[in-house]
Formats: structure tokens, C-alpha cells, sequence
């Protein structure tokens, strides 16, 4: 019985630590966007309303799979663990 509660919190750890890593593919991308929208600001200045208000909806949309990455591993490390090992006795 140790060794399935061992086992149930080795495996949520993991699946926290995976998605973790999820986070920086938005991080990443955001980065991009946002030296892209400067690169346009300084070749149309004139246009820089359009361009940081279209820059701040895509970081905000790509936001959203490093919050959702975030939450899962909340939810791993602090409610599987419990309910995991409830059912297990």
C-alpha cells in the first residue's frame, strides 16, 4: 500500500513538472509577438495604435495555455494527490 501512495505521488509530481514545461511555449511566443509589433511600430509609426492593440488580444490568447498549464499543475500537486489516494484506502 507505501508503495501506491509512492507511486500516485511520484506520477502527480510528474504530470506537474510536464506541465510546467508547457509554459514556455507561450513565453517563447509572446517574446516573438512582441519584437514582431515593434519591428512594425518602427517601420509605421503612424499605425502604432492598431499594432499594440492587435499585439496585446494575440499575448492575451496566448496567455490562456500557460495559465491553463499552470492551473493543471496546481491541481496535480495539491487535489489529485488526495483523491488519488482516498480511493486507494
Amino acid at each position: 500500500m507505501e508503495l501506491a501512495k509512492a507511486i500516485v505521488l511520484a506520477a502527480c509530481a510528474l504530470g506537474a513538472g510536464i506541465a510546467v514545461l508547457a509554459g514556455v511555449g507561450p513565453a517563447i511566443g509572446q517574446g516573438y509577438a512582441a519584437g514582431k509589433a515593434v519591428e512594425a511600430v518602427g517601420r509605421q509609426p503612424e499605425a502604432q495604435g492598431q499594432i499594440r492593440s492587435t499585439l496585446i488580444v494575440g499575448a492575451a490568447l496566448a496567455e490562456t495555455t500557460g495559465i491553463y498549464a499552470f492551473i493543471t499543475a496546481l491541481l496535480l500537486i495539491f487535489v489529485a494527490p488526495g483523491i488519488f489516494l482516498g480511493l486507494l484506502g
